[in-house]
């Protein structure tokens, strides 16, 4: 008597989750990517960056990497 009843709740579990599985399978996939820096570069292109910190990072960006004297400069000390 056991076994029915577990294989009714199994009959009954298959059931609902028949619905699920058939819309998980019928949902279209929108994009594949083949690494992940062209999943970030596509996620970048679609978020746009607020004004505010946009401006911060390039400030920060200016901070950390000085743009480099030119090597003539560099040998004539100018």
């Amino acid at each position: 008597m056991k076994h029915n009843r577990t294989t009714r709740l199994n009959s009954h579990e298959q059931e609902q989750t028949r619905p699920q599985a058939a819309q998980a399978q019928t949902t279209p996939v929108t994009a594949e990517f083949h690494t992940t820096e062209a999943m970030l570069q596509h996620d970048a292109a679609q978020t746009p960056v607020p004004p505010a910190i946009a401006r911060r990072l390039r400030d920060s960006i200016a901070q950390e990497n000085p743009a480099p004297r030119p090597w003539w400069r560099r040998i004539l000390g100018g």
